[in-house]
């Protein structure tokens, strides 16, 4: 078994490199996730089964580069459609969504955005409810193949994406807002990638406060036709990382708390493990 991983080393912050039972080595000729997502899937495959001799220290981050989009498709379960229907007082556009040919896509996150595994994620302390969505993520490469997969947790407010869908960019994209990692498995290493288990849990002051399992197989649309949809009068010059929707959505009496710990499982992939902390509203000011 091994995965893509990206790895800050002290001359370069989003190094990519070969992960084999926690040890990292160089691939050759690549040096980001965007020089891997630049080629041919079996031009790159060919290098990275090639690597596995020349050993590299560094920091585990979220598997992305300095130029990479995260996006998201929405409402792509039954259980993500009956959820969003609760939530919303528009209850009937998640209904036309969820059977329509065209899906739900947008922009989730840029690289400076995304947190990795064992990274901070935030709710924001002007929403009333937040919650967890743990989905699966592929990363397409510019040609549109599909090169991998990994885990995302796509925060959602989700009373303010209720009272308005067309609010849902600042329910969803905000400092601290993606989660993804904690690195990729190559999809050739993968057995049945359309059939894999997803868990996921919140634990509180070291309580399960609630958890909850799906399977990719109820996934109402195809990695293929998000792809095709995806890159329909788009340009993805470096690839891209799709997050596939949430078939796994806590119960309307559920909303996260600094401090709680969300762990999503997803078969064959691995574990994503994140905090969660509040973004204040003056997060900009903040941080300047």
């Amino acid at each position: 078994m091994s995965h893509l991983a990206v790895i800050q080393t002290p001359n370069q912050p989003y190094h990519l490199v070969k992960e084999i039972n926690g040890k990292y080595f160089e691939i050759e000729s690549i040096s980001t996730l965007s020089d891997a997502l630049s080629m041919h899937m079996g031009a790159f495959r060919k290098l990275y089964e090639a690597a596995g001799t020349k050993e590299v220290k560094g920091k585990l981050l979220a598997p992305v580069a300095a130029d990479t989009e995260v996006w998201g498709a929405g409402v792509t379960y039954q259980r993500s459609r009956d959820a969003r229907k609760e939530e919303s007082g528009i209850p009937d556009v998640y209904q036309l969504v969820y059977e329509a040919d065209r899906p739900e896509l947008f922009f989730k996150a840029t690289a400076r955005r995304t947190v990795g595994h064992e990274g901070e994620i935030g709710i924001r302390e002007d929403a009333k409810t937040s919650v967890p969505e743990p989905e699966v993520a592929i990363v397409v490469n510019k040609f549109s193949e599909l090169i991998g997969m990994s885990i995302c947790n796509d925060m959602t407010s989700r009373n303010i994406e209720g009272e308005n869908p067309l609010y849902l960019s600042q329910a969803k994209i905000y400092f601290g807002s993606n989660a993804l990692g904690p690195m990729i498995r190559p999809i050739w290493e993968i057995v049945d990638h359309d059939k894999l288990d997803i868990y996921a849990k919140i634990e509180r002051g070291g309580s399960i406060i609630w958890q909850a399992e799906t399977s990719l197989k109820s996934l109402n649309r195809s990695f293929d036709d998000l792809i095709d949809y995806l890159f329909k009068c788009q340009h993805f010059p470096v690839g891209v990382v799709l997050s596939t929707g949430t078939g796994i959505v806590p119960p309307l009496d559920i909303s996260l708390l600094a401090g709680d710990l969300v762990t999503i499982t997803v078969d064959q992939i691995g574990t994503l493990v994140n905090k969660v902390v509040l973004t204040p509203e003056d997060i900009n000011e903040r941080l300047k």
